[in-house]
């Protein structure tokens, strides 16, 4: 019987905002050895009640399946969601890249900012620090190719992810 490979997937989750509800999700991946690749968590109901998790992680289809089925079982879960599964879906990620350069270094990385569509949120002499949304791979794309360029420090935000279309989280 063949392995299937393992793959990346976009969980999304509907949580009562409530102290240690983001600690039982991440004891469930820890205490069953699942790596979280991304994680973010914001309110986003009126009352700042309910809080969206979006998780990405990896594993093969039977493993993602497990992961869904054992957050669903979580107290503080109202509502789970394979993103990468349930359809279309649109996802996206937000980093500061700061780059420190001088001289021809300091043009070509305003020249491939400038392609990326990233936004120079603090220049110093002596640095720029950009602003890049996108996928996950044109931020690695971005962040590669500022390495040779005098790449100082990197901070990302994690997916963010949301159903495309009018399908909800709650109405997929």
């Amino acid at each position: 019987m063949q392995q299937e490979a393992p793959g990346s997937a976009v969980i999304s989750l509907l949580v009562d905002n409530e102290s240690g509800a983001l600690a039982r999700i991440i004891g469930l991946f820890s205490g069953r050895g699942y790596n979280i690749r991304s994680l973010t968590v914001a309110p986003v109901d009126e009352h700042s009640l309910v809080s969206r998790v979006n998780i990405v992680t990896t594993g093969t289809l039977a493993d993602i399946r497990q992961i869904k089925a054992q957050i669903e079982r979580l107290t503080p879960v109202s509502r789970a969601v394979d993103l990468s599964s349930a359809g279309p879906h649109v996802a996206r990620e937000m980093a500061l890249i700061k780059v420190v350069s001088s001289g021809e270094s300091r043009t070509e990385a305003l020249r491939i900012a400038d392609a990326f569509r990233a936004r120079a949120v603090d220049t110093t002499a002596s640095s720029f620090v950009f602003e890049l949304t996108g996928s996950s791979d044109k931020l690695d794309s971005f962040i590669e190719l500022m390495r040779p360029l005098g790449l100082a420090e990197v901070s990302r935000t994690g997916i963010a992810a949301i159903c495309r279309g009018p399908q909800t989280i709650q109405n997929p």
